[in-house]
């Protein structure tokens, strides 16, 4: 049996990878890393020969479902409903999203989570993540996401991390030192048919920067997880090791996981042209504006490790405060406006306030559901903030709405069980696990110091 694959991929990323099985093992795949992030932003695999590949699309690959309430130090926590020993899951790998890897013989493909009786598992994010576009197509909307991932490339000594180089920040000089590096990455994505927006060094000494492609969210979270799989990959063959933690030097910068996200609606851009802010529409304004509303409960789930709370802090552009700005990026949402006369291509809303402790597919299912809770609340937007929120008097603050976003996972984790739009599009057996990793997690570090915190989280991502 000739086992076909989409000539292109769902992600719409002009991949030239996608083929038949056969075409896939004459490409030289021996073997197939199947993935699945879990509630606590690790990303998990299971490897199945290119032989077993086919048979793992019918019966899929077993796995516990106790790896939904794992913590990022690998201990497990349980929830009303997941926990224990007791059960199995099947990953069902999703043939039009294989991609061939940096490493020769392999391929990746991630994968949904089923029951034994082939349900839908209630634990399985990237699942979660397909309904919320599904919701949105109801109302007649496309979404398009973007990631930017930062990383810090170096090498570890005695606890401490060392960075592949030091230069200015964004600096010519770093590209001398990595020239190689870069290029081997920049070409590895091209040929998994990736076509790489940038590629730059960052503020601190080491940290670089990606913008992916846009694309629907599924197969856009699909790429965040390739993408960052290639460079740890890319990296290892320089003699480095790549770090997505939040923060990888304590009291210095971190590395965000920004999301750029717009709205479509009959190939018209809800972010251009219209009445409102900036040439928002008004469905485009109540999409921003229900997302800014859930932004506390939200970082839970895209700031959710212990981690996450020593990199966002004010006017280190990590969007520490719960505002909007057009090219504000010091605002939790920065809006893009874009380029006049292609507006309607590039208008966007970039979060900057979530990081790559998070796991892209609960990120993107819980923003389209603040959104659309926005768009049914018919919410309005309140009046942008045009400077630091820190450098305002807290009158000036409060007059704008510019509220601190949570300092602490407590604080998110708070505001996560408080909100009712979250619970419902999550649904209770996946809210449950969400909270009960968060807290298993806060438990786990709560005595910890902001070394610790940083050493435990530094290459767990």
């Amino acid at each position: 049996m000739r086992t076909e694959l989409p000539a292109e991929s769902q992600s719409g990323t002009g991949s030239d990878t996608h083929g038949s099985l056969e075409e896939l093992a004459a490409r030289g795949v021996r073997v197939i890393a199947v993935t699945i992030v879990d509630n606590a932003g690790v990303a998990r695999v299971k490897a199945v020969p290119m032989a077993a590949f086919e048979r793992s699309l019918r019966d899929g690959l077993g796995l516990s479902p106790i790896f939904n309430v794992c913590t990022v130090v690998d201990t497990f926590t349980r929830s009303a409903t997941v926990g224990g020993p007791t059960g199995d899951l099947r990953l069902i790998p999703d043939p039009a999203a294989v991609r061939l890897c940096a490493e020769p013989g392999w391929a990746i493909a991630p994968a949904d989570q089923h029951t034994q009786d082939g349900e839908v598992f209630g634990c399985c994010q990237r699942s979660f993540a397909r309904r919320m576009v599904q919701e949105a197509h109801a109302r007649g909307l496309e979404l398009r996401f973007g990631w930017e991932l930062e990383w810090f490339l170096g090498s570890e000594a005695d606890g401490s991390f060392l960075p592949a180089y030091t230069s200015p920040a964004y600096g010519l000089t770093a590209l001398a030192e990595l020239s190689t590096y870069v290029c081997e990455l920049a070409q590895y994505l091209a040929e998994s048919g990736v076509r790489l927006g940038q590629i730059h060094p960052e503020y601190a000494p080491g940290q670089l920067e990606i913008s992916l492609p846009h694309d629907e969210p599924v197969a856009s979270a699909d790429l965040n997880v390739f993408a960052r799989h290639t460079i740890r990959s890319a990296s290892v063959r320089h003699g480095w090791r790549a770090s997505f933690s939040p923060v990888v030097i304590p009291q210095q910068v971190g590395s965000g996981g920004h999301l750029h996200f717009s709205v479509i609606r009959e190939g018209r851009n809800l972010f251009a042209h219209g009445e409102g802010p900036h040439g928002m529409t008004e469905v485009g304004e109540s999409f921003l504006a229900g997302v800014l509303a859930e932004l506390p409960a939200l970082m839970a789930i895209g700031a959710p490790s212990v981690a996450s709370y020593l990199r966002l802090q004010p006017s280190q552009w990590a969007g520490a405060y719960a505002c909007w700005g057009l090219e504000n990026r010091e605002a939790a949402l920065r809006f893009v406006a874009g380029m006049v006369g292609s507006e309607r291509a590039t208008a966007n809303c970039e979060v900057k306030c979530f990081d790559q402790s998070a796991n892209p597919y609960l990120v993107s299912g819980a923003v389209i559901a603040a959104g659309l809770h926005g768009i049914d609340q018919a919410l309005a937007l309140p009046a942008e903030v045009i400077d630091d929120p820190a450098a305002l008097s807290q009158r000036e603050r409060d007059a704008l709405g510019a509220e601190r976003l949570p300092r602490s996972l407590d604080m998110s984790i708070s505001a996560l069980e408080q909100s009712e739009p979250m619970r419902s599009a999550m649904g209770p057996m996946l809210f449950d696990a969400v909270l009960a990793v968060r807290r298993a997690e806060l438990e786990t570090f709560k005595d910890s110091d902001p070394d610790a915190v940083v050493a435990a989280h530094r290459w767990r991502y």
